[in-house]
This record gives C-alpha cells, structure tokens and sequence, in this order.
C-alpha cells in the first residue's frame, strides 16, 4: 500500500476546506494595514526558480529597507553579500518570485508574490546608500497578491521567545561549516576574522 499522495483529490480529502477568510484575504495592492507591517519589517525571505531549480535567500536591514513605490510595486537593494548571485541570475531567467517577511516580535508573517526585475537605475540605487555605498543593484519587485500568514507556525516554533534561543556556541560555527565541505580549509583564521570582516563588508 502506498503512503504516498500523487493527486489533488487525495490530499484535500485529508483536509479541511479553508475558511472564507482563509481564501479571501488575499489583497491585489498594499493597503494601508499591509503598508504598516512592510514598513516595519527589518527581514524577509525571497524565493525564486532558475535553471538549476529553486532558490530561497534572506535580505535584511533596518525596518522599511523594503521600499514602497507605489500601491503594487517593492523595491529591494541588493547589499554586499556572497556574489553567488543566486536570486538576481533566476530573477533574469525566471522573474516570479515570493518574499515572506518577519517583524520580531509579531507572530503573523506576510506573504508576496509577484514578478521582478533587476533595476541599475542610478537615483534609486543612491537613496538606497548607507555610509555612502549604494548597493549595486535593486530587485523592484510588481506585487500580484500578497496576504499576511496566521500566527501558528512562529507560536509553535517560539520563534521569538528569549529563552528559546540556542547558545551559538553549541552549534558549527561559520567556519566549521565550510571546513566540513573544504576539508584543507583553515577554519580557525576564517573564525578568528569573521566578526571583523563582516562589520567590514556590512554595506
């Protein structure tokens, strides 16, 4: 006997059917409410599809970093990171894309979905700057529905509870992480010099 579901019709027997409001919260433009939590939100996640498949990466900053242009549209500048360029190489092959934005201490989470582009258009990318370093790039994303997720999932995980946070020092640091991978890696230099680094490169 298979436990696997192969068909839509399977899986909604094993489910309930969603509220109304479940199904109808879901907004075409940022309203105001909406307009609130964006603005307030220092994190999000973006997930994007490319060739060699699917892609989720976070982007942070201080609250608002997430700009809005106008009722349907987001802007996002892209910071100094890693230069995997992930997200940006499937947004030029692929532009859907989905953000999921946390605010600490909130336990509703925000969902947007829509299509991006990459922007270089230079008064955009200047008033993004900080320390005088604008990012070299902007994702301007046109939002197509966007609806806020219930509180479960962040209750169930106690993801803002503070004596639910795990002491760093008992997990793989960054370069232990990279060492398990690069086995002639110099984990302990990459270690000593990450805090610095990274305060560095912050911008």
């Amino acid at each position: 006997m298979s436990h696997q579901i192969t068909t839509i019709e399977e899986l909604e027997e094993l489910y309930a059917q969603p509220l109304a409001t479940t199904v109808g919260k879901e907004s075409p433009v940022i309203n105001e409410p909406y307009r609130r939590l964006i603005e307030a939100a220092p994190f999000c996640a973006i997930a994007s599809i490319g060739p060699g498949g699917l892609d989720c990466s976070p982007r942070g900053d201080g609250p608002g970093f997430v700009r809005i242009l106008d009722a349907q549209t987001v802007a996002i500048p892209d910071r100094r990171g890693n230069n995997r360029l992930d997200t940006l190489r499937n947004i030029v092959h692929d532009p859907r894309v989905a953000l999921l934005f946390l605010i600490p201490g909130l336990h509703e989470a925000l969902r947007m979905n829509g299509r991006a582009t990459i922007s270089t258009e230079p008064q955009l990318l200047s008033s993004f700057a900080v320390d005088d370093k604008a990012p070299a790039t902007a994702i301007v994303l046109k939002m197509e529905t966007m609806y806020f997720q219930c509180a479960r999932a962040l209750k169930r995980s106690r993801l803002w509870n503070v004596d639910a946070q795990v002491d760093p020092q008992a997990l793989p640091s960054a370069g232990t992480l990279l060492k398990s991978v690069l086995t002639d890696f110099d984990d302990q230099a990459y270690d000593d010099g990450l805090a610095e680094r990274q305060s560095r490169t912050l911008y």
